[in-house]
């Protein structure tokens, strides 16, 4: 079995879960592209933690965890598996302190990508909380640590936004405002470029950041997609936009 690629997804807006967009209409081009994973390991900006956690459940609950949206964002169903089998693993083969938890499930950072790639919810599901006590270093080393499941048929799938700067959004706005689209390219190129330090040391080299977010929860999940890839990759950039004036939809794929 070759290795599983490494995906990194701007999921924006919730309504992105019940809508033929651009950015849903890719997601669901990029699943076909990619050989059907065992299951689906998910590091999502919802899941935002003190300590390191892991869902440990067979049957994750769904999380609507957003507020003031039209009724049917809250009745959307994504009945997938867990994989407890799969968090044993994880927690096995880390060096860091990880709790089980079976009291979270699937969040919206998840299932509104996952019902456009694998609306089947026929594929096991879990989440690694993302340790708001942890730097980017750390959040790189715990990425390299996941790297394993790609040999074992799991989808890292890292799902946040590279610019997301919730109080700045303009809904009336197509595109992105300058510093937005600075930052977004800034990452882009050192993506690129395979230069990761640049990245984890964004403060240090461009200001275009201090606009982009309030709280590193969404721009994180890039830095486990990162780690899991490893050095040498290939990268395909997708729904390479910003919207609203705040927000990245920018995706990348692994191999």
């Amino acid at each position: 079995m070759s290795k599983m690629p490494v995906l990194f997804v701007g999921h924006g807006s919730p309504m992105n879960a019940i809508e033929n967009n651009e950015f849903s209409n890719k997601w669901k081009e990029i699943a076909k592209d990619i050989p059907k994973p065992k299951a689906i390991l998910v590091v999502s900006a919802h899941y935002y933690t003190n300590g390191t956690r892991i869902v440990y459940t067979e049957n994750p609950k769904m999380i609507y965890d957003m507020y003031g949206f039209p009724e049917p964002l809250y009745e959307v169903k994504y009945p997938a598996l867990g994989s407890t089998y799969h968090a044993e693993k994880i927690i096995e083969n880390s060096s860091f302190h990880i709790e089980k938890d079976e009291n979270w499930g699937i969040d919206h950072g998840a299932w509104s990508v996952l019902v456009h790639m694998y609306p089947e919810a026929d594929i096991p599901v879990l989440e690694l909380s993302i340790n708001n006590d942890m730097t980017l270093e750390e959040h790189l080393l715990l990425g390299k640590e996941l790297s394993f499941l790609r040999d074992e048929g799991v989808l890292i799938l890292c799902s946040g936004n590279i610019v997301h700067n919730l109080n700045l959004m303009d809904w009336n706005k197509e595109n992105g405002f300058l510093w937005a689209e600075e930052f977004d390219e800034y990452i882009k190129e050192n993506i690129v470029k395979n230069n990761i330090n640049n990245i984890i040391n964004y403060e240090k080299n461009t200001s275009s950041y201090k606009n982009a977010f309030y709280t590193k929860e969404h721009f994180i999940p890039i830095i486990y997609a990162l780690g899991a890839v490893g050095k040498n990759y290939k990268v395909e950039i997708f729904n390479d936009k910003c919207v609203y004036g705040s927000i990245s939809m920018t995706c990348y794929i692994f191999d």
